[in-house]
């Protein structure tokens, strides 16, 4: 099972898609992709429920959240509203290791993105701060990467031994899909994708420039 594990909507500050046309061109252009997480900036989305959208296109859709620390930003999968409590999401100083702790206590998983990119990944934070303690996924490819920094994530990754996931970090309808996780096991829920980041049993992949997955 393919999913775009970063996704974001207009319920992000800097977000300009809907995610009906998400859906939309996801089967318009044949992205094959089985499903996406929106992981809006800054905040959980209790609100909105997108099970019709799903059901009408085919798709699974699935929430998360994307947090700041001073390590940089950090994905969260799994978010309960108990976990909300724990630290402030709409906070742009959290402490990275309080979302980790705080995330594995409430069975979610919080995994740093884009950690190749200045200022707002981690590994630009690493040689001030030291290695963090506790981070066992990061995400090594995402789709609005520029130059080397998906090549950093993955290096990084290599030596520290963390597993990688992939997102396309979409903001625009157009760049759902770019890139991607593909998981051993199916999926149909947020306690399948957090069992299923749990076990090992995943790969990031790319299409950036490729065409397809």
């Amino acid at each position: 099972m393919l999913l775009d594990l970063h996704t974001h909507s207009i319920k992000s500050d800097d977000g300009r898609a809907k995610v009906e046309n998400y859906c939309q061109w996801i089967r318009s252009k044949n992205v094959p992709i089985d499903g996406f997480v929106l992981t809006e900036h800054r905040q959980f989305d209790f609100e909105s429920d997108y099970s019709a959208l799903a059901d009408k296109f085919d798709l699974l859709i699935l929430k998360g959240a994307e947090v700041e620390t001073e390590y940089g930003h950090v994905l969260v999968f799994g978010v309960t509203e108990a976990l909300t409590q724990e630290f402030d999401f709409t906070s742009i100083n959290l402490s990275l290791r309080t979302v980790i702790e705080k995330s594995e206590q409430h069975g979610a998983i919080a995994a740093p993105c884009h950690p190749g990119r200045p200022r707002v990944g981690m590994f630009a934070h690493t040689e001030e701060y030291g290695t963090p303690k506790g981070v066992r996924i990061v995400e090594i490819y995402n789709g609005g990467s520029r130059e080397n920094e998906d090549q950093i994530a993955i290096d990084n990754a290599e030596k520290l031994s963390y597993q990688g996931i992939g997102g396309s970090d979409s903001h625009i309808v157009s760049h759902v899909g770019r890139c991607a996780t593909r998981f051993a096991a199916p999926i149909s829920n947020m306690d399948d994708l957090v069992a299923a980041l749990e076990s090992g049993e995943f790969e990031a992949v790319s299409m950036k420039g490729s065409g397809s997955l």
